[in-house]
């Protein structure tokens, strides 16, 4: 089922709504991890319009290799059921299956429709550039089973509530509320991380010309090292509250895996948010970038691919603040030497953060800091 939705549209023109009263008694069912239930809700909700399940085979080998579908609608990152070949076997005599999630609740029917097999070495060279199995979305894909399940879903059932679910939300939900405040022109800013200042001050410049910013940090798996989910949504709640203005920010989660795509995940956030309803996105140097895989601008490079997106990319350089202009600024409008820039790298935030220091104000707000250090363990093992 599909809709027409006031605002900017969604991908492919019309908001997916998978959800179902189907009954699925005495289905064949099957287990799926919770990165995969994630992938069904958004399938669901249309957060992945135009899908309304997972990838067939066409579909799946032109994304690998154009990036695009079959009809040639953007899409870059792969959204696949894996299974063994014995399980393959049984959902094909089945014809439909239903999908629990790792609670054991029976959360969506799925339609088979083509079962195939993959080349893995083909899928992560066209997704993320490299066969390294260091990179984290290789290994995960060489870890994958041998046999792909394409078809429709019927979302029968949402999971659980719990507190790091209580600010998800679905386009139609976020769309109205962006009504609701007013905002015509609103700004996505993706995120796996707490907020630093110089984040902080990438999206008051967006706001300075647009009606609204929508923070939607990203829930899910990630890599060892990266923050855990619930110091990420608890500094977010901090800062919008010290420091946003009233009705000019929006806080919501994406509950999907971190994939470290780069540039093809980067086009993916874009299409989200723009179901979403955003009409803009930021674009940071090395978005969605891993280790020294990407160039830092790779990102910024493949909009050029992808002029039919409807969404908006917003390319910032690096913010920092400069102890000579006493500002926050970047290399566009700073002369100044890097011994006068306060920044620090990632690694270093970490180590700080591990010995119980507090980073500067001009790093991370005193608030901000102060949430990170109240968690013992504040990190991804």
């Amino acid at each position: 089922m599909t809709q027409n939705i006031v605002g900017i549209n969604p991908h492919g023109g019309k908001l997916v709504n998978r959800l179902s009263k189907k009954d699925p008694a005495g289905l064949f069912s099957i287990s799926i991890n919770q990165d995969l239930a994630n992938d069904v809700e958004n399938i669901a909700d249309g957060i992945f319009s135009p899908l309304e399940g997972f990838l067939g085979q066409e579909d799946f080998e032109r994304v690998i290799s154009k990036g695009r579908l079959v009809n040639e609608l953007a899409w870059t990152m792969p959204t696949v059921l894996d299974v063994d070949d014995e399980t393959a076997k049984k959902m094909k005599d089945a014809g439909k299956v239903l999908l629990k999630n790792p609670q054991g609740s029976g959360m969506a029917i799925l339609n088979v429709e083509e079962i195939f097999s993959f080349d893995k070495e083909k899928m992560v060279q066209g997704v993320y550039g490299t066969v390294d199995i260091k990179h984290p979305g290789v290994a995960k894909t060489q870890a994958m089973k041998e046999m792909l399940v394409g078809g429709t879903i019927d979302f029968i059932q949402r999971p659980e509530e719990t507190e790091i679910r209580k600010y998800r939300m679905t386009p139609l939900q976020t769309r109205k509320a962006f009504k609701e405040a007013g905002w015509k022109t609103i700004v996505a800013f993706q995120t796996r991380n707490p907020p630093h200042v110089a984040h902080e001050m990438l999206q008051k410049t967006s706001i300075t010309t647009l009606n609204g910013v929508f923070v939607n940090p990203l829930i899910g798996k990630k890599k060892s090292g990266d923050f855990v989910d619930p110091v990420i949504v608890k500094c977010y709640e901090t800062l919008i509250k010290y420091y946003y203005p009233q009705n000019r920010c929006k806080l919501a989660t994406l509950h999907t895996e971190m994939k470290y795509a780069g540039p093809k995940e980067a086009i993916h956030h874009a299409i989200m948010r723009q179901n979403y309803g955003c009409t803009h996105i930021i674009i940071g140097r090395d978005h969605a970038g891993v280790g020294n895989y990407y160039d830092p601008f790779a990102a910024h490079k493949i909009f050029d691919d992808y002029p039919d997106l409807e969404v908006t990319p917003i390319f910032f350089p690096a913010f920092f603040y400069c102890k000579k202009c006493l500002t926050f600024t970047n290399q566009k409008t700073c002369p100044h030497g890097i011994e006068l820039r306060e920044q620090i790298s990632g690694t270093k935030l970490r180590e700080m953060i591990q010995e119980g220091k507090t980073p500067s104000e001009f790093i991370l707000r005193p608030e901000v800091s102060k949430i990170i250090l109240s968690f013992d363990k504040p990190f991804v093992d």
